[in-house]
C-alpha cells in the first residue's frame, strides 16, 4: 500500500479525472442511465457531489449526516460538481489530514475512522465513479498503472460471498472480466459489468461499501442503488 501522503496524491488524482470525465456530459445526458441501476446521470452526479461535502466535513471531525444527503444541483450540475471536487481537495490536502479521525456516519457505527482509511475509502470511490461516468458518456477514463496497482488490491479485501447478497448488501456479487484492462478488473471485482452499456436495462447494485480494515470506500445513501 502507498504511504499516506502517496495515497493523499493518488486520490486527487482520481477525482480530478472525474472531474474531466463529468465535464463530457451535456444537458441532455443527465436523463440517461448510468451503470448505477435505478440512477440517472444527474442522480450520480448529485450522490458524487455530497459525497465530496462529506467527506470535506469529516476531514475536519465534523459528523452531521445531513452534509452526505444530496442536494439540488440546480442549473450546472456539472459546476456544482466541479466545486464539490475543488472543496473536497482543498480539505484532504491540508497537512496532517490522514492522521485526523474521520467521522464518517454512512459507514458501518459511523466511526471515527483513521484518516488514511477514509481518504482511501474516498480514493477507490472515484476511481469507480470516474468509470461510472465516462461508460454512461460512450468515453473512457484512464489512469496511471501505478494508481490501478493501489485501486486494484483494494478492490481485491473487499469481502464476496454471501454478504453481497443479502437485502441491503453493500456491493453487487463480483462479475467476470476476463481479458479485460485492469480497470475493467477493478470495476468487475466491484460488481459492474466491463461490458455495460448506457442502454435502459437493470444492472447490479452500485453501492461501495466493504467492511475490511484496508481502504474500501462507503455506502450509497437509501433510495435507487447505484450498480
Amino acid at each position: 500500500m502507498p504511504t499516506n501522503k502517496d495515497l493523499v496524491a493518488l486520490d486527487a488524482e482520481a477525482v480530478r479525472a472525474s472531474v474531466d470525465v463529468v465535464a463530457r456530459a451535456t444537458a441532455g445526458d443527465l436523463a440517461g442511465p448510468t451503470p448505477c441501476a435505478g440512477w440517472t446521470l444527474r442522480d450520480l452526479l448529485g450522490h458524487m457531489t455530497a459525497q465530496h461535502h462529506g467527506f470535506a466535513a469529516a476531514s475536519r471531525g465534523e459528523g452531521d449526516i445531513a452534509v452526505w444527503r444530496p442536494r439540488p444541483l440546480g442549473d450546472d450540475p456539472v459546476g456544482a460538481y466541479r466545486e464539490a471536487a475543488q472543496h473536497v481537495l482543498e480539505a484532504f490536502a491540508v497537512d496532517g489530514v490522514t492522521e485526523r479521525a474521520f467521522p464518517l456516519p454512512e459507514i458501518r457505527d459511523g466511526g471515527p475512522f483513521p484518516g488514511a482509511q477514509a481518504v482511501g475509502f474516498h480514493f477507490i470511490d472515484y476511481v469507480v465513479h470516474s468509470w461510472d461516468v465516462a461508460r454512461t458518456l460512450g468515453h473512457t477514463v484512464t489512469f496511471d498503472p501505478e494508481l490501478l496497482d493501489v485501486a486494484l488490491a483494494v478492490a481485491r479485501a473487499v469481502p464476496g460471498g454471501e454478504a453481497r447478497r443479502g437485502p441491503g448488501a453493500a456491493f453487487a456479487p463480483a462479475v467476470t472480466a476476463d481479458g479485460g484492462s485492469r480497470l475493467d478488473e477493478i470495476v468487475a471485482i466491484l460488481g459492474r459489468s466491463p461490458a455495460w452499456r448506457p442502454v435502459p436495462a437493470q444492472g447490479p447494485s452500485c453501492a461501495v461499501l466493504g467492511d475490511s480494515g484496508v481502504p474500501v470506500t462507503h455506502s450509497v445513501p437509501r433510495g435507487p442503488r447505484a450498480g
